[in-house]
């Protein structure tokens, strides 16, 4: 079996899944809650997979926010896409 194969194998999404779901975290610019994966993937978990053997995914862009620090200044952070962090 291939590496990719392996990366894309049944278990391993749903390890990835389940790991970004206990992380939690804020949706991304798709607007999509980690609370959403398991219904997104089940509908789009083939065309995911097709993309990905085709070289042919792209993450989607990520969502900026700047967090204030303790001397007054802010901190920019990337939030990306729910989908992207179980890519």
């Amino acid at each position: 079996m291939e590496l990719i194969e392996q990366i894309l194998s049944q278990s391993n999404l749903k390890e990835a899944i389940r790991r970004v779901k206990i992380n939690k975290g804020a949706p991304g610019v798709d607007k999509r809650t980690v609370d959403e994966l398991d219904s997104y993937f089940k509908k789009h978990q083939a065309e995911i997979k097709d993309a990905i053997m085709k070289m042919k995914y792209r993450p989607h862009a990520v969502r900026r926010v700047y967090i204030p620090k303790a001397n007054g200044k802010k901190r920019p952070l990337g939030i990306p896409t729910v989908v992207d962090r179980v890519i």
